[in-house]
């Protein structure tokens, strides 16, 4: 027998009343290019639109909106990975509720100062939610402030859903909703709104190094833990109020690795000209992952956060572009007289090459006294302009060897 559920369709519809004027009511953009790469007719849910870049301000609005007049005296208080933190903060601060945000020390720091910048006081506890936990708790024991907790809360849930049923009243010819799981509150809301809609699939995607409800469903014991680019949804412990939710009404849960990942933050950036944090593009890396699920069918995907570090993201862009073969490194051996490198770079520029790095140098072993070895780092057009430089540099005696990885130790033949 099914356990009962925190919360039903209509605490949904009544959310979706308290929020209004509050979010943005975010377009469901149709992407064309996104339904090339995947086959899948594809429509994207931007709520990376919301003022803190998140969807988290639903949830945390409509549980705000619910304190009575003591409690919005004595403040709230809350624990996250950043977004949620941001949602509070920025409408406690719009509604006059002193905020206390417990992140874990972890955090991208892009997350930390937006939401010290929204005006709540910012303790940084532990590396993990469950350690900020243990302040949290003590914070609601000694000062009397009231939890808002980012998915374990009926309030919190339920103006996720309020997603659910904006996307429905867009596009009522959906097959199938994808949506990213952390602690199930986002997933869990939208499962809620959508039972109105029995015949939609419902899948949720988790990041590989977190698999926790994929544990929890299956009685699984796959390891969780480790870095991963989508930290918004890195939760090694399932709700108690989600998991009821989203084991009756998920149909299945993808898995997503960490090049998955990088690969859909990249194609958000480039095909939908739209920023994804790592939790953000989980629901299009599902679509990579497992097209035979979504082929032929109308996929309406959650873009559930944007707030990804610049530095972060400048460094998955170029990564993708090593993936791709249009950014390659290799050494390369020649005599060691006057003016070699200029002719190398010369060579490289009628080849079509973009020179990003270049270093020489004369100390490595595994040259002869008498040569120089040349690293270059070159942009081409993709793998065919690679494989062509490469073969025509070979031809011409200078030997090119990939770089590898692990760097320039890390050569290939």
């Amino acid at each position: 027998m099914s356990e009962p559920h925190a919360i039903t369709p209509d605490d949904v519809a009544r959310a979706a009343g308290r929020i209004r004027g509050h979010v943005l009511r975010t377009p469901l953009v149709p992407a064309p290019r996104l339904s090339e790469l995947t086959g899948a007719r594809v429509l994207v849910k931007h709520e990376n639109m919301q003022a803190t870049g998140a969807f988290k301000e639903r949830g945390a609005v409509n549980r705000l909106s619910q304190l009575a007049p003591d409690e919005r005296r004595r403040g709230v208080v809350a624990m996250s990975a950043g977004n949620h933190a941001q949602g509070v903060a920025y409408h406690a601060g719009r509604m006059g509720i002193p905020a206390t945000i417990v992140m874990p020390a972890t955090t991208p720091l892009v997350k930390v100062e937006n939401t010290r910048a929204h005006g709540a006081t910012v303790l940084l506890e532990g590396d993990t939610l469950v350690e900020a936990a243990a302040l949290v708790a003590a914070l609601v024991e000694r000062d009397g402030l009231v939890l808002v907790h980012p998915y374990d809360d009926p309030a919190v849930m339920a103006g996720q859903g309020t997603i659910a049923l904006e996307m429905l009243a867009d596009a009522p010819d959906l097959d199938a909703v994808v949506v990213p799981i952390g602690g199930g509150g986002l997933m869990a809301g939208i499962a809620t709104a959508a039972s109105v809609r029995p015949d939609l699939d419902l899948y949720g995607v988790q990041a590989a190094l977190y698999p926790s409800f994929l544990n929890a469903l299956d009685g699984g014991d796959r390891p969780i833990g480790g870095p991963t680019l989508a930290e918004g949804i890195a939760v090694k412990t399932v709700g108690r109020l989600t998991l009821p939710i989203i084991r009756d009404r998920v149909r299945e849960i993808v898995l997503v690795d960490e090049p998955q990942i990088e690969r859909a933050v990249h194609d958000y950036a480039t095909l939908q000209r739209s920023l994804a944090e790592g939790a953000g593009a989980a629901g299009l890396a599902a679509l990579l992952a497992r097209p035979d699920l979504f082929a032929g069918r109308t996929v309406g995907l959650v873009l559930c956060g944007g707030n990804i570090d610049a530095r972060l993201l400048a460094s998955v862009m170029v990564r993708e572009l090593e993936r791709a073969d249009r950014i390659v490194s290799f050494r390369m051996t020649a005599s060691d007289r006057p003016g070699v490198l200029g002719r190398v770079a010369g060579r490289l520029g009628e080849l079509g090459a973009n020179i990003l790095e270049v270093s020489h140098g004369r100390l490595h072993l595994d040259v002869p006294a008498k040569s120089v070895s040349i690293d270059v780092t070159i942009e081409t057009r993709g793998p065919g302009h690679t494989a062509e430089i490469l073969d025509t540099l070979a031809a011409e005696g200078l030997h090119p060897r990939r770089i590898g990885p692990l760097g320039a130790g890390a050569t290939q033949g």
